[in-house]
Formats: structure tokens, sequence, C-alpha cells
């Protein structure tokens, strides 16, 4: 396995969980890795919102290589999520892994979600996790399952089911967002052989708790990006209004430092 993709794996194998921020541009990305972060990964909502794209929609395969191609000139190790894969068809999802692998992308996340709010089939995922493993074995191959995120009944079982089959297809972590509670959280770590990742909630376990619980890793989501829009809706307003108080953002030179700094 090559040094950067055995890191980003040991990094689910740590005393505490690997906090995954998710980037939406450059900007985003550098300025975490700027904060310390090693690892680093997409969200595909803010990827697609900021291309004017639906999410979920196999409509940014074009977007996620642009945007790992211009992550490569950070020292950063990525994640990229690729929605289902970006089409129905597990050889060329396969061929999609390949093609951020080469871009020295480490990760990948695979759903199970629909746009339409159901679930694929658990074989079509699997046979989507099976091809990216066997075009390139050293990626780290994120299966996430929607059974909470999309409201199906009795979600549970039907996650740990869902789970154990992205495991035997050779899935090295499962992902379960809105696990709602720290009982659910546990009893997920102790049905997935895998490093369980997991999106973080406001007004959920924290990051501790989580780690105590066996949680690998925790995502950050769409959050960032949402709260990021979030506040410069806060400042326009606060600007309209006619002044006010609002947090000072990053200094231009700061910005432009972002880019600078990974030139050569």
């Amino acid at each position: 396995m090559n040094e950067r993709c055995a890191a980003f794996h040991a990094l689910h194998h740590a005393d505490r969980p690997l906090l995954l921020p998710n980037a939406w541009d450059y900007a985003s990305a550098a300025a975490f890795v700027a904060r310390g972060h090693e690892a680093v990964g997409t969200t595909s909502l803010g990827v697609a919102a900021a291309a004017g794209l639906p999410d979920a929609a196999a409509a940014t395969r074009t977007e996620n290589v642009r945007l790992a191609r211009a992550l490569r000139r950070l020292p950063v190790l990525l994640s990229v999520d690729v929605e289902a894969g970006c089409d129905d068809d597990p050889a060329a999802v396969a061929d999609l892994a390949a093609e951020l692998a080469a871009l020295g992308v480490v990760g990948i996340n695979i759903e199970d979600g629909r746009a339409d709010g159901t679930l694929d089939p658990t074989e079509l995922t699997a046979a989507k996790v099976a091809a990216v493993k066997a075009a390139v074995p050293d990626l780290f191959v994120n299966a996430r399952t929607d059974t909470w995120w999309l409201g199906t009944p009795d979600p549970l079982p039907q996650a740990l089911a869902r789970a154990r089959t992205y495991a035997a297809a050779g899935a090295d972590g499962i992902f379960v967002p809105a696990a709602p509670d720290a009982g659910t959280i546990g009893a997920l770590v102790a049905g997935i052989d895998l490093p369980l990742n997991v999106l973080h909630r406001p007004g959920g376990p924290t990051l501790a708790e989580l780690g105590a619980l066996g949680v690998a890793r925790v995502s950050t989501g769409s959050l960032l990006f949402r709260a990021a829009l979030g506040a410069a809706l806060d400042t326009l307003d606060a600007v309209r209004a006619g002044g006010g108080s609002h947090p000072e953002p990053p200094s231009y030179a700061e910005v432009q430092g972002l880019s600078a700094a990974s030139r050569p």
C-alpha cells in the first residue's frame, strides 16, 4: 500500500476519532489544512451547490475531478464524496475512483441513498464497492448507508445488514449519517466489524463522547458549507441594517496566502 493511503487508513485506527472537515473548494480546504487538519473530505452538497448543480443527482463527476486536481497542491490526505459513484454502472464508478486516485485522492465515499428518497439495492452498492477495490485496492472506500437519513422503517437492522454486505464486498469503513443517539451509535459500533463514521450533529454527542463509544471517524458533512453561507447572509443583513457587529472574517491577506503558500 502506498504511504499516503496507508496514512489515511491508519487515521481510522487511532486512539481518538478522525475529525474530517468537509471542503467545497480550494480555499475552504486550504483553510482547514492551515488549522492543522492532515485529512480533509469534500461535501457533495457544497461542491454541487457551488457549481449550481443538484446534490445526489450524479451531476458532479467533472466538478469532483476538477477539485481533486486543484487540491493535490495541498499537503493533505483527501477523501472525495462521489455520492453514489455518479453512475449506476460499477465499472464506471471504478473508472472514476481510479481517475481520482491518480490525482492523489486516498479515499472516497459511496452512498446507497437516491435523490428520490429510496435506497439502492444492497447488491448494487456492494458491486460498486467491489469494483472500486478491484481497480484501486489501496483506496479507502467508506460505504455510506442512508437508512436513517432517508427515514426508512426499522433502520438499525437494515443499516447493520447493509454494512455487513458492504464489508464483505471490500469496504474499508462504514458511514451511517443521522444515527439518532449514543445508544444507537454504540449498537452500530458493536455490530459492524469496520471503522464507523458518523456525522457531527450540533447538540449531539461530542467528539470525545463519540470516541468513547468507539467511533473511528466524525465528518462535518455540509455543515461548514452551510455555516459559511449563513455567516455571509448574516453579515450582508447587518450591512443592510446599518452596520452592527459581526465576527471578524479572515483578512484579504490571509485568504490570499492560502493559495500563495501552496504554489511552487
